[in-house]
């Protein structure tokens, strides 16, 4: 499955004027990266692939729609899927982007 190209472009006009800012097809999806790490990405799943603090991901996780990102059968620290049924109106995108974004932010340029 492909990613969303209409979620992409959602996205990209929220992170347009972030500073370093680039984009790279990773994990079968379109990446957004802040300074080189990447922040957010349109998942090739369907919704948000979403770098959050390793130490937060707890929080963010509601066993419905925003679950770890599974890698190799692995779930993973730090990475979220949030399904598109919570990000259909742009305030609930932006909300999550900037998640992605404040950590992305925090950790030294590559």
């Amino acid at each position: 499955m492909a990613y969303d190209d209409e979620l992409a472009n959602r996205i990209r006009r929220v992170v347009q004027d972030e500073p370093g800012l680039s984009e790279k097809r990773m994990f079968g999806g379109l990446a957004f990266l802040v300074n080189g790490n990447m922040a957010v990405s349109a998942s090739s799943q369907g919704g948000v692939l979403l770098r959050v603090d390793p130490a937060r991901t707890e929080s963010f996780v509601d066993g419905e729609h925003v679950r770890r990102f599974k890698m190799r059968g692995r779930e993973m620290n730090g990475w979220l899927h949030v399904d598109v049924d919570v990000l259909e109106t742009d305030d609930e995108l932006r909300r999550w982007v900037n998640h992605g974004l404040t950590y992305a932010r925090s950790l030294d340029a590559k």
